[in-house]
């Protein structure tokens, strides 16, 4: 049998960014195991599937990248298969039914169990299921191989306590579970010691934190208190549910340099009668009142949302309702879903399922308005300069650096010959065109270095010296500390 320590992994995600965290911690995980990333188009020895359980097509990308590699392992008999996430937690005992060359099968509470079920999985010869209840560790006290030296999730809370109609998450992911805001702090300032210049903070209904503690402005005294961790330059978050925002956390955003223009407030229907069978606990003049608000403290604030088309029950007027608020609220980006029905939901048996032909209409009727609208805003953009945390280095067709400004536009900049900028770096340029979805900056540009860039540097010289060859821009390893989370 193969050694651990010469097997290599691969961690493939779906679903949203509280996914793509829980999959930074499984990297971290088998890194800390022995097992080592996979190079590029090479075959790992282990692929694990990170799932989401939110979309129908989740589904079926999951059991199709099953299927090839099911033939995959008649040739590579020691390839392993784990399954994880949200699909993990609600199908724990159908998939390896469907899929019996499936190792391992774990959930949304016991992801530091992984290690542990491969060689479980090994030793016995047979697929090893285990779907805790209940979170056994926070995510966050495991360890982890960030994605980027320059920009860091931060998960401040689990779960959540809304009822949904539409959503299984809680569910899965279980009640609303807070972190102490030392833990979080002590998380960010050990960012920040790395290089990291730009954090995230993650939960389910991120503005709700402190519901445990019973402190309903905690989240708005942790936004003032992380945007002044030394060396953090943006403080981010996603998402907020609009019936717990409130106007101290407008205040925190407004007064807090560090907090970025920018606010993904979900919006899902802009149909009252749709919001009360979604079970949504807010009204549209509510959400348009956010809007307002924030608009008059950020002038500048981009706002962005996510809606949802053909809810059971939605009639051609709720639909032109939600395309009248998406004229009046004229967000920046608003991330567009077509209802599908999840087993296991109370909108999964309501009456009134609207017909796929007539989901699809509506679905393009909004995507176009949408694109009208982004558009328009973006060309309101040109000639204003931006200030642009670079991602990823000049791309070969056209030698431009990709990058998000403040208010989290994508920016493609051109690159200037003898004017280096690394992953990490502030470029300051001026927009030339607009997009969409995205700005173009083909002017002149200004580089401020950054610990950051400085970080990035490091990981590719760190990288060249592992494989002997060309540096990699995958993931590295910051060995961020453990942090233990605080007994409520």
């Amino acid at each position: 049998m193969t050694d651990v320590l010469n097997r290599t992994y691969e961690v493939k995600t779906y679903g949203c960014q509280m996914n793509v965290h829980d999959s930074e911690r499984l990297s971290g995980l088998l890194d800390d195991a022995g097992y080592t990333p996979a190079e590029p188009n090479e075959q790992a020895d282990v692929v694990v599937f990170n799932t989401c359980a939110v979309r129908e097509n989740a589904d079926n990308r999951l059991y199709g990248n099953l299927g090839r590699l099911a033939e995959v392992k008649e040739t590579h008999p020691e390839l392993q298969i784990a399954v994880g996430g949200c699909m993990a937690q609600k199908d724990r005992d159908t998939i390896v039914e469907r899929a019996p060359w499936v190792d391992v099968v774990f959930g949304t509470h016991n992801m530091g169990s992984l290690p542990v079920l491969l060689e479980r999985a090994r030793h016995n010869k047979e697929a090893q299921v285990e779907i805790k209840e209940s979170l056994e560790v926070f995510p966050s006290t495991l360890p982890t191989r960030r994605e980027s030296t320059h920009s860091g999730w931060v998960s401040i809370s689990v779960g959540c306590n809304n009822t949904c109609t539409f959503c299984i998450v809680p569910h899965l992911r279980g009640k609303e579970k807070d972190r102490r805001p030392g833990d979080i702090l002590a998380e960010v300032e050990a960012l920040a010691a790395q290089g990291v210049i730009e954090v995230t903070l993650l939960g389910q209904n991120v503005n709700s934190y402190g519901t445990e503690f019973r402190d309903r402005q905690a989240f708005g005294k942790l936004l003032r208190a992380v945007g002044k961790v030394q060396g953090i330059e943006r403080v981010r978050f996603t998402s907020p549910h609009p019936a717990a925002f409130s106007d101290d956390v407008i205040d925190a955003m407004a007064e807090t340099p560090t907090v970025m223009p920018q606010l993904h407030m979900p919006l899902q229907s802009g149909s009252d009668t749709v919001l009360k069978a979604m079970r949504r606990s807010y009204r549209t003049k509510r959400f348009m009142g956010i809007l307002d608000k924030v608009r008059e403290r950020i002038p500048h604030a981009s706002i962005t949302t996510d809606i949802i088309v053909g809810f059971p029950g939605e009639t051609e007027e709720d639909f032109q309702q939600t395309m009248d608020v998406v004229r009046e609220a004229r967000f920046t980006q608003a991330y567009t879903f077509q209802y599908s029905i999840r087993p296991g939901t109370p909108a999964a048996a309501m009456e009134n399922q609207i017909p796929k032909d007539v989901v699809q209409e509506r679905f393009e009727r909004l995507v176009a308005l949408q694109d009208e609208i982004a558009w328009e805003e973006n060309k309101a953009c040109v000639g204003n300069q931006v200030e642009v945390l670079i991602n990823t280095g000049p791309d070969a067709q056209h030698g431009r650096m990709s990058g998000r400004a403040r208010d989290n536009r994508l920016v493609h900049v051109r690159a200037q010959e003898g004017l280096d900028a690394r992953p990490g770096d502030i470029v300051t340029a001026t927009v030339t065109e607009a997009k969409p979805y995205f700005l173009i900056s083909d002017s002149d540009y200004t580089v401020r270095r950054t610990p950051a860039g400085d970080a990035w540097d490091l990981s590719q010289a760190e990288s060249c010296g592992a494989t002997g060859g060309a540096a990699s821009s995958g993931p590295t390893n910051l060995g961020l500390p453990t942090i233990r989370v605080g007994a409520n």
